[in-house]
């Protein structure tokens, strides 16, 4: 019985020893939250912004960009994905990658070859135990996203896409990552980035309203030149904001779940230890009597 009340206090440590870890990671996150949304917050006009630019240089005018042109046949498309660099965020990652998983074996029955770009060491590890194959990888500052890391992945993926197939270009590209919907949500989102797909300034004026008119200087394709890669950038650097907010808010609920299992663990367990104290001291209580008794037997024998 001492044996086993032993088990349980050891027990009792070990839980309440995770309990003040998951705790910290909580608090940690949660702090980190808030300075995540405020990132996203500040990114999204910017990004509006360059995104109406495009749309009106794409939408009124007569141009025959590349990055804007939908190629009369895709063979091969390239999906950017966006993980973490550390764990203990519940589904996170696993949604992701399901989520790109997905979306390969739909490009792939459409008859696409399928190269991937890899953002966070979860999606790295995911590749390399599965020993598949990644054109380039991305590791460290998920939590904390930084526009270089933006700029490097945009320059690489708009490199990728203006070769030519036969020399391992790419025709299209993706991105799949978790959209931050609120401290409860997270969806993985999956973005066509390229060609780009015109969504703004498409739409007939009401009766009320006249057309805009633009003027390109020096010519619409080389406005198309420079807005592009800004607008590629501006969109992967918003995927990283997302994912990142996403993250903290994954982190946050996963500890805070594992908090709560740790505080049902120590009382389970002090329940189990108190039983098992009280049976010792049952016990302990019963061989007294049976000993006085025996004692008492043998005086009065005597």
């Amino acid at each position: 019985m001492g044996a086993q009340l032993r088990v349980y206090r050891q027990k009792i440590k070990s839980a309440q020893t995770t309990k003040k870890i998951t705790r910290a990671m909580e608090l940690i996150s949660a702090s980190r939250i808030y300075k995540a949304q405020q990132r996203v917050a500040a990114a999204t006009p910017y990004s509006r912004a360059v995104t109406r630019a495009v749309s009106a240089v794409a939408t009124y005018s007569n141009v025959d960009h590349p990055l804007t042109t939908e190629p009369a046949r895709i063979d091969r498309a390239a999906v950017v994905i966006f993980t973490s660099d550390r764990g203990l965020a519940g589904a996170f990652s696993s949604n992701v990658l399901k989520e790109a998983e997905q979306l390969t074996s739909l490009l792939r029955e459409q008859g696409k070859d399928v190269v991937y770009y890899l953002v966070g060491r979860k999606a790295v590890s995911y590749f390399n135990f599965r020993r598949m194959q990644s054109v380039r990888q991305w590791i460290g500052g998920t939590d904390l996203p930084v526009v270089e890391t933006a700029r490097e992945i945009a320059e690489a993926v708009l490199e990728a896409f203006n070769t030519e197939f036969s020399a391992g270009g790419v025709d299209e590209i993706h991105l799949v990552y978790n959209k931050f919907v609120s401290m409860i949500a997270q969806e993985p989102q999956v973005v066509r980035l390229l060609p780009l797909e015109v969504v703004e300034g498409v739409e007939m004026p009401s009766s009320d309203e006249v057309f805009p008119l633009y003027e390109f200087e020096p010519d619409a394709n080389k406005v198309l030149d420079a807005l592009l890669p800004v607008y590629i950038e501006s969109r992967i650097f918003n995927a990283m904001l997302q994912s990142a907010a996403s993250e903290h808010a994954a982190r946050q609920k996963a500890m805070k779940s594992a908090t709560d299992n740790a505080d049902k663990l120590i009382k389970n367990y002090t329940r189990l230890s108190n039983q098992a104290r009280q049976s010792e001291i049952t016990q302990q209580i019963s061989e007294i009597v049976g000993g006085a008794d025996a004692l008492s037997s043998t005086n009065d024998e005597d």
